[in-house]
């Protein structure tokens, strides 16, 4: 498959096929997708294959409050966890929002799931002393979690990033006897999609980019 058309057609996939992706399949995926860079190449990203069924259900019980925060804040028409911008929802109301213990097993129970680490220990986060949200350590990961999709979208199969699990980052460390100086960065369901999307909506070129100042002259 052509490169373009891998990147317009990699979508959030969440429904899938019974099957696992096979291991050398995985193994190839995993190959390739080690080549995105990192600050100073320094590769800290770790991979866990979840396929104890006793550790999927406890990621699922362990991703119910961040969805269930995440939903309460859609249904009322937020940007869930904006910096700018704090919710207006009190955590009592978040917790009186409908649990969604289904959703988030199907993350878990998805034929293949990976969960994604990064070494804090080696990653270069230059913007850290900055007033705001430090940004750049995920410079070293998640271009490696988006070559993790592409090659699967190349390979016939798909999957999706999700974030929900990383606020129960202290509970998954425990889990699955975790270093210190890592993070939680995601964790990856995949799997043969039921259905694959070719259409994906994004918005134009000109709505992001222009030469020389902020909303100037548009690239085109």
């Amino acid at each position: 498959m052509e490169l373009y058309e891998i990147m317009r057609t990699t979508f959030a996939a969440r429904e899938f096929e019974s099957e696992p992706i096979p291991n050398a399949t995985l193994h190839r995926i995993l190959d390739n997708a080690r080549f995105a860079p990192s600050g100073g190449n320094r590769q800290g990203w770790r991979v866990i294959s979840v396929r104890d069924e006793e550790k999927r259900e406890r990621l699922a019980q362990l991703m119910v409050p961040a969805a269930r925060s995440y939903m309460a804040q859609c249904i009322v028409g937020e940007n869930p966890w904006n910096t700018i911008v704090p919710t207006a929802l009190s955590p009592e109301k978040v917790e009186t929002a409908e649990s969604p213990i289904a959703f988030v097993r199907t993350l878990a129970f998805a034929p293949t799931v990976l969960l994604v680490f990064v070494d804090l220990s080696v990653v270069a986060s230059i913007d850290r002393e900055l007033d705001r949200v430090g940004i750049v350590s995920g410079a070293s990961i998640y271009p490696f979690v988006w070559n993790i999709l592409l090659a699967a979208r190349s390979e016939g199969y798909g999957g999706t990033l999700t974030t929900f699990i990383t606020l129960a980052e202290a509970e998954v460390k425990e889990l699955f006897g975790i270093p210190e100086e890592m993070a939680v960065c995601g964790l990856i369901p995949m799997g043969k999609p039921r259905k694959q999307l070719t259409k994906l909506k994004r918005n134009p070129v000109e709505a992001f980019a222009w030469h020389d100042a902020w909303e100037g002259e548009h690239i085109a």
